[in-house]
């Protein structure tokens, strides 16, 4: 049975510790409901994939509270990573991220109130839209429930933030490469990216 949290101190720690311990969870974020893993358990993601019926060779962005987050999970953003999650985060940037392995991750911090203080307490999560794969995104805790309705056993809880104003998705910047590169031009436009870095 899915759990419904309400966004008080109480359910945001319930909601941490279902994390902490490999659950599914779906909260809002600035855009749509999202629902997630803890980053600190990647080998849960299959669980995630299962749940919104998506191919596991999908990449799937990690959302942190700040750039901090990001370099303590062992990426490496450089100056241009912090020049631009200075200027535009909390908000509609997702960055790319390299590794010193040579590997490649996308960081996001959401522009929402409850999503912060989530992932302050949970740590980052690794996450995707709160619908099943190819259906329509969900913009409140009761749309969540009704698109897993019959999948409760899987999705442990949805935090209640109340809805969400949906919108368009977020713009997307690689930082493993030099210059950096416009993967997609979302509310963040070219012209207000390259006041901040040089762009290809």
């Amino acid at each position: 049975m899915t759990d419904r949290l309400p966004p008080t101190p109480e359910g945001l720690v319930r909601a941490a510790a279902l994390l902490g311990d490999g659950a599914l969870v779906a909260f809002p974020t600035d855009t749509v409901y999202g629902v997630g893993v803890s980053a600190a358990l990647p080998e849960r993601v299959h669980a995630l994939f299962a749940l919104k019926r998506r191919s596991a060779d999908k990449r799937i962005p990690i959302l942190v509270a700040d750039l901090a987050q990001a370099l303590n999970g062992g990426w490496d953003p450089d100056e241009r990573a912090h020049r631009l999650s200075d200027r535009f985060w909390p908000g509609a940037l997702t960055l790319v991220l390299a590794s010193s392995e040579g590997t490649t991750q996308a960081f996001r911090a959401p522009d929402h109130a409850v999503a912060l203080e989530l992932i302050r307490l949970a740590g980052p999560i690794l996450a995707s839209s709160a619908n099943r794969s190819g259906e329509p995104e969900t913009l409140g805790a009761d749309e969540v429930l009704i698109a897993f309705a019959t999948q409760q056993d899987e999705l442990s809880a949805v935090l209640d933030g109340g809805a969400v104003a949906g919108g368009v998705a977020s713009t997307v910047v690689d930082l493993s490469v030099t210059p950096a590169r416009l993967l997609r031009e979302g509310p963040i436009t070219r012209a207000q990216l390259a006041g901040v870095v040089s762009l290809e």
